[in-house]
């Protein structure tokens, strides 16, 4: 950040008074502007036993498969965005959200919020960030060509829980080290 948005001054990266991180700061109307994760919402669409993965069109990770997830919306609720994902990227409409795991991406300050859902009527179709769509059993999943690290950890997670029979709420981190990813899981 170079200037301000309320004055359109400089600002300065520094530690406010009675702060104890650096924030930018104008140094004219000496407004702080803080800076916070962003918040991805999305779900594990199930129909038959079977999941929906996009494959998807736009950058980051062009032409890799992912759940239907993306960044929320100002004034919208969590629910409202994973089911909004998944009508903007795969023409689906799902039902039956509840919450699933609460995923911290530290490396890229993001926070995932999950949930598990049925998909209506089990239809689907490559919406505009998608090059397909495709409902996959666990035996088919394309694991090496998933997106992201915290969507492949999400489906692992998710289809031992479902043979299991017995799913639970997941809160953990996902932590970059050198060239890898550990996932440090608090439940």
């Amino acid at each position: 950040m170079k200037f301000c948005s309320q004055c359109g001054a400089s600002v300065t990266l520094r530690v406010p008074t009675g702060d104890n991180l650096p924030r930018y700061v104008c140094a004219s109307c000496h407004t702080i502007h803080y800076q916070n994760p962003r918040i991805v919402a999305g779900c594990i669409p199930e129909w038959e036993g079977r999941i929906l993965l996009c494959r998807r069109a736009i950058e980051p990770r062009y032409g890799l498969w992912t759940l239907p997830a993306g960044f929320m919306e100002n004034s919208e609720s969590a629910v409202t965005a994973a089911a909004r994902e998944a009508l903007e990227e795969a023409n689906a409409v799902v039902e039956n959200l509840s919450l699933y795991g609460v995923y911290s991406l530290l490396h890229v300050s993001q926070v995932y919020l999950m949930f598990r859902s049925q998909l209506k009527d089990g239809r689907a179709s490559p919406g505009q960030e998608s090059l397909e769509v495709r409902l996959y059993t666990e035996d088919e999943v394309p694991w090496e060509q998933m997106a992201f690290t915290v969507v492949h950890e999400i489906l692992h997670q998710y289809f031992a829980e479902r043979r299991s029979g017995v799913f639970q709420l997941h809160v953990g981190d996902i932590i970059r080290e050198a060239d890898t990813f550990r996932i440090h899981r608090y439940s």
